[in-house]
């Protein structure tokens, strides 16, 4: 886990933002880009076209979103902006479905695209800031990517990789623009909270200066209120902040429900609000919610795929159980273990799946039921730490008192 979390921070790092250690300075003024800063961002078409296709991307229309960006490649067709709008929707394709590594080999490509064309134009201008921006972005995205593969070395290759130009950007960024301030506000936050929320990590933390929290949240909300290009980047890091560190789910709900209010076809969004709701114990409405995503999903919705599904259903079946609705809990169960027989490789789901069948049959007093399904989810192996709670509910049945 600490390997993992700190390669996903080298990463986060440096993703359309500033790195650690830049000195970037901030204010809450205007943010237009510094006219005297060469850099694509600055053209009107590149900001309506891209902006256009960023919107229609979070909203799952990947192929119309495609359809801008590549128009933004045939302005600037030696640039490294086109393969890297075009690498997210590749990202976020893989976002909606982490168990499917389909698509790795593909967005790693584009990454690598983007790179080839930044080193082009840095071999003759060092110092050439989208080129060095685009770098540090693409190298942070398969850091990040990496990371989630659980390929340490790799991710932390990239990360360190990123580093470099990165620090760049951020010596050479003008000063209060909400978009170059993201990555300033990540470094600030995560860092200050690693070695408190991570122990294990203080083996690397020497490496890195000190963050601060509170400055963290506030370049974040300032990006989430002025950024142009990352406005939603920051809105979903202000919402899992709140979720998993700040223990403030009022403040988690509030940022959530902007994500869902600009994007609100996108399913990852529409997941989360309603896994706030069940983290804050609000079953009825987590209920609600996730009920939503299971109709879309059945329909057929853009992006509703079977893992958005699959983390619907599982949250359903907890809170049906929750209410003493068996019946129901075990048909969302049923669901849920025909939903993650389709990939062999990733069994989280599976092995929730099998536990939570447990609990619903002990809870019916349907004892012998239960310890079959408790003695399965000992034979499958454990990516999400369960084994504990089977064998401690094969001793003793499980309880809602």
């Amino acid at each position: 886990m600490s390997l993992r979390f700190l390669a996903g921070i080298v990463g986060l790092l440096v993703v359309l933002g500033t790195p650690a250690a830049s000195g970037v300075q901030t204010s809450a003024g205007p943010t237009a880009v510094d006219s005297s800063l060469s850099t694509v961002l600055n053209d009107p078409f590149v900001r309506k076209t891209g902006t256009k296709g960023l919107n229609r991307l979070y909203n799952m229309r990947s192929d119309s979103a495609r359809s801008f960006f590549q128009q933004i490649d045939a302005r600037y067709p030696d640039h490294p902006v086109g393969p890297f709008l075009q690498g997210l929707n590749l990202w976020w394709t893989i976002m909606l479905d982490l168990t499917d590594t389909s698509h790795d080999e593909a967005f790693f490509d584009k990454m690598d695209e983007v790179i080839e064309r930044c080193d082009e134009i840095l071999d003759d201008s060092p110092d050439h800031f989208d080129a060095l921006l685009f770098k540090g972005a693409a190298h942070g995205f398969k850091a990040r990517l990496a990371s989630n593969r659980r390929n340490w070395w790799q991710a932390l290759q990239n990360g360190r990789k990123a580093i470099g130009p990165a620090r760049r950007v951020a010596e050479i960024a003008p000063e209060g623009n909400g978009d170059y301030v993201f990555g300033k506000g990540l470094y600030d936050y995560y860092t200050a909270i690693l070695e408190k929320e991570y122990p294990a990590v203080k083996t690397f933390t020497w490496m890195i200066p000190d963050g601060n929290r509170e400055r963290g949240l506030r370049l974040l909300k300032q990006t989430a209120e002025q950024g142009r290009y990352v406005k939603t980047e920051a809105l979903y890091y202000l919402t899992q902040v709140h979720y998993l560190y700040e223990d403030d789910y009022a403040e988690a709900r509030h940022y959530v429900r902007r994500l869902r209010q600009r994007h609100p076809d996108n399913p990852y969004f529409h997941n989360f609000e309603g896994r706030i709701h069940a983290r804050w114990g609000r079953w009825d409405r987590a209920h609600e919610v996730f009920s939503e995503v299971a109709a879309r999903a059945e329909d057929g919705r853009a992006g509703y795929n079977a893992h958005m599904e699959e983390i619907a259903r599982y949250y359903l079946a907890r809170g049906r159980l929750y209410h003493d609705q068996y019946e129901e809990a075990l048909a969302h169960l049923d669901r849920l273990g025909t939903l993650t027989a389709r990939n062999e490789e990733d069994n989280r789901f599976r092995i929730l799946g099998a536990l939570y069948e447990g609990m619903v049959y002990d809870a019916m007093g349907r004892r012998r039921k239960a310890k079959q399904r408790y003695r399965a989810v000992l034979a499958m192996d454990d990516p999400v730490g369960v084994h504990d709670r089977a064998e401690r509910y094969l001793s003793e049945p499980y309880s809602r008192s």
